[in-house]
């Protein structure tokens, strides 16, 4: 399952079985507490036998950590008590700036976009780490 994980949305994703391709599931709009938040995706983690979770990790453009990585990090934790799933990480600079150009290139209007770029985020996250561990023999 892969998340882009934000401050009011998590864009969630989902593999096909043999791990080829990527699929966007929902933009979930986050709750009132974090626990919530975990308690959810949790819940669709297990209806959908998810073995890990590949979270978006938004470092800074120089690969350090900053603000908003402390927070993916430390939400990503939580997900992972709660649910028993390992979660693994995948550097997410820009995807949310190429989703939003091919979007506005497709003449999306923002409304529209608003609803389905952290979804299409998170495809681009769990595809792209996919496509990774592809090259490596995974």
């Amino acid at each position: 399952m892969g998340l882009d994980v934000g401050d009011k949305r998590i864009g969630i994703s989902l593999s096909d079985p043999l791990r080829i391709t990527a699929q966007g599931i929902e933009t979930f709009s986050r709750l009132a507490s974090e626990e919530a938040d975990t308690d959810y995706i949790s819940a669709l983690a297990k209806k959908n036998d998810v073995e890990f979770f590949v979270c978006g990790l938004p470092k800074n453009m120089n690969g350090t950590i900053g603000p908003q990585a402390e927070k993916v990090m430390a939400f990503a934790e939580a997900l992972s008590q709660k649910s028993g799933i390992e979660v693994k990480f995948y550097d997410e600079r820009l995807t949310t700036v190429m989703v939003e150009r091919t979007l506005i290139e497709a003449d999306m209007s923002r409304q529209k976009r608003r609803k389905v770029v952290d979804k299409l985020a998170s495809v681009a996250i769990l595809q792209g780490y996919l496509d990774n561990q592809g090259l490596r023999g995974f």
